[in-house]
């Protein structure tokens, strides 16, 4: 086989699932120009929340998380507020221990998100009931009347789970700006526009809304130590949960600053998509035969290649392939200007500033450092695995050893 075969076979292999991508992208670019804010009904019950914010080293942002959540306008009486402080300094939790909330402080060996929401359930008095349950992470910023908002959104969507608007609270830095739009692209696309026609949302890591019975029997079931809020999806799906979107809702979420950070994360989502794909492809048969559709779609979406991946990829091939192979590279070009065309459709207004400009065709360029992070999210994770599974053998070896002394 010739140099030119290998070439072909690469750009094929590469552009097929780029183009099943793009494709994905334009045709939920262009219903989410047609989404229309539905009207939200004031409440004719109050529920009873409780707030769940994990928190892992970071003792910079949780306390003006509480504190906002503290200075709500609804009942006080109907919502508790339960913060998870994992490897946080004594002087965090001692400000904290002043303050009207429930402080728990475990010492994971290994610290993950999910645990720390686990330790919670299992740790909240059994006297205690709920209607539902909202997740927010150290850094979230919500309304006074976000609760108030959450009641009556509740209320009118009549389903188990709601999706709750996350924008972004800072964008001094290009990496920041990057962020938030890469975040209102996806309430587009994968929130606004699926709800348009009658799809689920996707979920967030924060800002979720759960029923309380629902999530107090299901989050025990999570085992990943990253992409809890993937697994909820998958469990929803499964169940034939509708997760609802209310973009009127906000929580206003920390954006990271560094290009390090930012590529860091991306390949952390990256690991999830692909383990929340492994993990459910065994459920894909029942759902095409039974026509769920949500289920079905689901699945689309993690087969998809991430769209920071995807952009990097774009952005590598547009440049490499005019020295090598002219013809090649068209295509490349493309799909390119579709995407971004895709991408500037479903960018809100407000993130179009002075800088727009730059930071958004910069960002094909920015995003090929992470490529190089597909892997590096799931090594604790592979970690983990490998060691339980030692553990398995070796409670296993003990047990046949045992088995012949009393022989």
């Amino acid at each position: 086989m010739d140099f030119w075969w290998i070439l072909y076979i690469i750009d094929g292999l590469l552009f097929l699932p780029i183009a099943i991508t793009v494709l994905y992208i334009c045709v939920f670019a262009v219903i989410a120009l047609f989404h229309h804010t539905r009207e939200i009904k004031k409440a004719k019950e109050t529920n009873r929340f409780i707030v769940l914010i994990p928190s892992y080293k970071n003792d910079k942002r949780i306390l003006e998380t509480v504190n906002s959540v503290l200075g709500q306008t609804y009942n006080q009486r109907n919502f508790d507020i339960v913060v998870i402080s994992d490897h946080q300094s004594v002087m965090t939790n001692m400000r904290l221990a002043q303050l009207p909330i429930t402080l728990l402080t475990p010492n994971f060996e290994k610290s993950s998100k999910a645990k720390s929401l686990q330790y919670a359930i299992l740790n909240l008095p059994q006297f205690k009931i709920y209607d539902a349950v909202i997740v927010l992470d150290a850094g979230n910023i919500v309304d006074p009347e976000f609760l108030e908002q959450v009641n009556d959104a509740y209320d009118t969507s009549g389903s188990k789970v709601i999706q709750t608007h996350r924008i972004a609270r800072n964008r001094d830095t290009a990496i920041a700006r990057m962020d938030a739009t890469f975040e209102e692209i996806n309430n587009a696309l994968f929130r606004s526009a699926h709800l348009t026609v009658g799809l689920s949302s996707a979920l967030n890591s924060s800002g979720s809304v759960f029923n309380y019975l629902w999530f107090k029997q299901n989050i025990m079931k999570i085992r990943s130590t990253v992409g809890e809020e993937k697994e909820l999806e998958g469990m929803l799906v499964n169940d034939g949960i509708f997760i609802d979107y209310f973009e009127d809702i906000h929580v206003y979420d920390e954006k990271t600053r560094l290009i390090k950070d930012f590529n860091n994360q991306r390949g952390r989502w990256t690991y999830i998509q692909l383990h929340s794909l492994l993990n459910y492809i065994k459920f894909l048969p029942s759902a095409i035969m039974n026509t769920r559709y949500d289920q079905i779609d689901k699945f689309i979406q993690w087969m998809l290649v991430p769209r920071t991946i995807m952009m990097g990829i774009m952005a590598i091939m547009s440049i490499a392939l005019p020295f090598i192979y002219f013809t090649l590279a068209v295509k490349w070009w493309i799909a390119a200007a579709l995407v971004l065309f895709a991408f500037s459709l479903v960018t809100p207004n407000y993130l179009v500033d002075k800088n727009w400009d730059r930071d958004y065709l910069n960002a094909p360029l920015i995003t090929v450092g992470a490529i190089l992070n597909i892997f590096r999210a799931g090594k604790d994770e592979a970690g983990n695995r490998l060691d339980a599974f030692s553990h398995l053998m070796h409670k296993f070896k003990f047990k046949k050893k045992k088995k012949k002394r009393k022989k």
